[in-house]
């Protein structure tokens, strides 16, 4: 077998037959012969490929492959890559390298030192040191980016792909690779004696409960505690129904607003989230006196660097259902659900973002799956939505703008059985706009709500906690989204109104849509 033909059955065996790329000249060796089984989703700029991937690979749970082109198409990519590295998406990133004697010299379109070139994002970068190695390689980039949850980088010189493969290498077709790392009885049971203890309990939910499939064992967990629960700072997936009784918010991404929001708690559960990932610098204790914080994780890493607490590293959904096991049922409820309050209403031409909301809330199917890339409406977002299912919200979870567009096309062609919308406002569009190509390729049914304020608003509102009311650079007027769609292939439509938005999100979408609406700037509080 060739070195090609074996990095495809490496792929095949492992489920990589679905690859994100936006080829150049050193990927071509790679990508001809590609099984007709596969699917390549092209993207139109290697940012938008990195988020779609990272959408993919969230919504189903397993490594995907990315292909990029070497230095240039790496370094692109990088922005949208720290998004993944966040959420702790298991990406492959197959990298093209220039011809083997090439790379000395730096020929053009050599990649001079490639492992660097994705650290310190990646948690494992390689260059295979010769042809033979890269079906071992690759198959340690899928192993490492599932062990490790996150994204890995391998830059293979295209020379190498038409190398044939030395005697016995097939041996890696058979590699597998397993972890057990479940709580003992005992440290379950230490827990629950802490949570029966515990006169004031807490749980603070992160996004890793959703992404693994544990958001309906953790919201029984919650009522079997009667315990309120928040979501960890800087959420990216929601762990928990958000007009749930028990349920208090996402916790503000400050180190002396979270130790405001658990004071009086005497033991705070921290189950699948570090502590914390904060954002705004506003120093103080981390927690009150009195407050037992315990973090259970499987990311040894977030375990280490917190700055508080005990921590017990494992599979967080071992220890939820564990604990579900032994700790006993509740008779009494928990009350119905909350109900949003009116929306806020703009003014003049300008719907306020909570009019947008509640419009998709009362217009959606329940198993509607938002992405959201729309910093500013924040706030307004939690006051209107009622998001009750599993994998109802995607969020940008390194804040890197340019995955709303992009992440939608990968989590539709993950879940082609649900509803896909993204919620996107005016700024962050125009960093992943090329995605609306690829929708429109694959004829999604992806409705696409655009929120043009003609402003940074995150900006505006950050240079308002900064003291620096004066920077420029703000403004971004003059946007019309509908005619950038329609060049991409995408229906699209200006609603100039709150009717006209209501009829427009109550008609089914066959394929993509884009819907402009203009909406009064918002903070994200």
């Amino acid at each position: 077998m060739l070195i090609r033909e074996m990095a495809h059955e490496v792929m095949r065996r492992h489920g990589l037959d679905t690859v994100f790329g936006n080829p150049g000249s050193n990927e071509l060796p790679f990508l001809t012969g590609l099984p007709a089984s596969f699917r390549y989703v092209l993207g139109l700029h290697e940012g938008a490929v990195v988020g779609m991937a990272d959408g993919y690979a969230q919504a189903t749970g397993r490594p995907v492959l990315v292909n990029l082109h070497s230095a240039s198409g790496s370094g692109n990519a990088m922005g949208a890559l720290t998004n993944a590295v966040s959420s702790r998406s298991p990406l492959v990133v197959l990298a093209g390298q220039q011809v083997r004697p090439a790379i000395g010299t730096e020929a053009l379109l050599s990649n001079v030192d490639a492992t660097a070139l994705a650290k310190p994002l990646v948690g494992w970068a390689a260059e295979p040191s010769c042809a033979g190695d890269v079906p071992r390689a690759l198959t340690q980039a899928i192993f490492e980016a599932r062990l490790r949850r996150c994204p890995t980088y391998l830059s293979v010189p295209y020379d190498d792909w038409a190398a044939e493969a030395e005697p016995g290498a097939e041996a890696v077709f058979a590699r597998t690779v397993r972890r057990s790392a479940c709580p003992s009885p005992a440290e379950v049971e230490a827990l629950a004696a802490d949570l029966r203890a515990a006169d004031r309990p807490a749980l603070v939910l992160g996004g890793d409960l959703d992404t693994d499939g544990h958001f309906d064992a953790v919201t029984a967990l919650a009522e079997r505690l009667a315990a309120p629960v928040w979501a960890a700072p800087s959420l990216f997936r929601l762990p928990f129904p958000n007009r749930h009784p028990l349920f208090r918010g996402v916790l503000p991404a400050g180190i002396a607003p979270v130790a405001d929001a658990l004071a009086g708690h005497d033991l705070v559960l921290v189950l699948g989230a570090p502590v914390f990932r904060y954002h705004e610098y506003l120093p103080g204790e981390h927690l009150r006196p009195g407050v037992r914080l315990v973090q259970v994780t499987d990311d040894a890493s977030a375990a280490a660097r917190a700055p508080v607490g005990e921590a017990l590293v494992t599979d967080p959904g071992a220890v939820i259902h564990g604990l579900l096991e032994i700790l006993p049922e509740r008779p009494e409820k928990h009350g119905e659900h909350t109900i949003p309050a009116a929306p806020a209403e703009g003014t003049g031409a300008s719907l306020h973002p909570e009019q947008v909301f509640a419009a998709l809330r009362d217009t959606q199917p329940p198993d509607t799956a938002y992405v959201v890339e729309s910093t500013s409406t924040n706030g307004s977002w939690w006051r209107q939505m009622d998001l009750r299912r599993p994998g109802s919200y995607y969020f940008p979870a390194a804040g890197g703008l340019g995955f709303g567009i992009p992440a939608a096309v990968g989590v539709a062609l993950a879940r082609p059985d649900r509803p896909v919308v993204g919620v996107i406002g005016d700024g962050a569009a125009n960093y992943g706009i090329t995605g609306l190509w690829t929708a429109a390729q694959w004829r999604l049914p992806i409705t696409y709500v655009l929120l043009r304020n003609g402003i940074y608003g995150a900006l505006e509102w950050f240079a308002g906690l900064l003291g620096t009311p004066d920077v420029p650079g703000t403004a971004i007027p003059g946007l019309d989204f509908t005619a950038t769609a329609r060049g991409y292939g995408v229906h699209a439509t200006h609603a100039e109104d709150l009717a006209q938005l209501r009829a427009l999100l109550a008609e089914p979408a066959d394929g993509p849509r884009l819907i402009q609406v203009d909406t009064a700037v918002t903070t994200p509080a």
